[in-house]
């Protein structure tokens, strides 16, 4: 059976004995996985039920073949289309969204979206839709790995870190196996749990996730050690980037002195807690560098340095490399 946790309601049409159709539209590089995961979802819920519930389409901006992030390419069946009010249209994006976001899809999507049409992106095509606008004021996710870029650039956007979000008629997943979880929370609204949990144990998938669930594993998992303090400590860090918290004040917070804190990080860690802290900071300074066009004074702002030499001088220590020359590569990359 599928979890009991209440479910979202979702704004979809319910088919109803109407067959449902699906449009999914590729954007270059994009994540496999989370697209063959929603395809096999409907796939498996006609087989289960016997019937044609769903059909499904590929589309992309000029049709023909799109690569995917595994270098695996994908015919699609055409170019992007008019679609039908009832269609539910989902992007399918990967690790260079930005470049795959064209004006010509940003036109298409908010052309198609203004008829009713349900939308939803997988992985990282969060970006695309709050690009076309499609997600303000509305409750969205996406990959871990791209929530500071998109916290930074969509103001008006409420984002969080749950395996999927549905707000109204916008859907969204982090990336991955969300997209089954996203794709039963559907069948189940159509055609109740017992189908979905059919489909399921076709997919051998028993953990069957909620927009409760959050992606990232807890703190515990991640470091490998189960010490609350420490994993206290370190969720005020990741919380605290852009202005960060002194050792003596996170020390205080968890009833420690700071010696004590220091200890704790060098005993699990091998690290003192102003260097995990730094690391921390740095990290999400790529991500930004990488993701975003910002520039690497607003970069440096954002991750808590006072000074762009500053920051400079951590970047080269830590990645042997000064932020300017890391955004630079990055870009050379994107263009082979």
């Amino acid at each position: 059976m599928l979890p009991s946790p209440q479910r979202p309601v979702l704004d979809l049409k319910s088919s109803s004995g109407k067959t449902k159709r699906f449009v999914f539209v590729l954007l270059e590089n994009f994540t496999m996985l989370s697209f063959a995961a929603a395809v096999d979802c409907l796939r498996l819920a006609n087989r289960m039920s016997g019937q044609e519930l769903y059909t499904w389409y590929a589309v992309a901006e000029g049709g023909g073949l799109v690569q995917s992030s595994t270098g695996i390419g994908i015919q699609t069946d055409g170019d992007l289309e008019e679609l039908h009010r009832d269609d539910t249209v989902v992007l399918c994006g990967g690790a260079s969204v930005q470049d795959a976001t064209t004006k010509k899809l940003l036109n298409w999507l908010r052309r198609e979206t203004r008829k009713g049409v349900v939308a939803g992106g997988l992985c990282t095509a969060a970006y695309s839709l709050a690009k076309a606008g499609l997600l303000d004021g509305k409750k969205a996710t996406i990959h871990w790995e791209n929530q500071d870029s998109f916290s930074e650039e969509f103001e008006d956007v409420e984002l969080t870190k749950s395996v999927f979000a549905i707000d109204g008629n916008r859907m969204t997943t982090a990336g991955g196996t969300s997209s089954i979880d996203l794709f039963l929370q559907i069948i189940a609204t159509d055609h109740g749990e017992d189908l979905a949990s059919s489909v399921a144990d076709q997919q051998i998938y028993s953990s069957i996730r909620t927009d409760q669930d959050t992606q990232r594993l807890s703190v515990p998992t991640r470091i490998g050690v189960r010490h609350p303090k420490l994993s206290q400590v370190i969720q005020m860090m990741e919380a605290n980037i852009e202005e960060p918290i002194s050792p003596s004040i996170l020390a205080k917070d968890v009833s420690m002195s700071t010696r004590q804190l220091e200890r704790l990080f060098r005993r699990y860690l091998n690290r003192s807690p102003k260097r995990y802290y730094m690391e921390l900071r740095l990290q999400k300074a790529r991500n930004l560098l990488m993701q975003t066009d910002m520039s690497v004074i607003n970069v440096a702002l954002a991750c808590g340095f006072a000074s762009p030499s500053h920051f400079s001088k951590c970047y080269r220590s830590h990645y042997e490399t000064t932020p300017y020359r890391e955004r630079g590569a990055h870009a050379s990359r994107l263009s082979v």
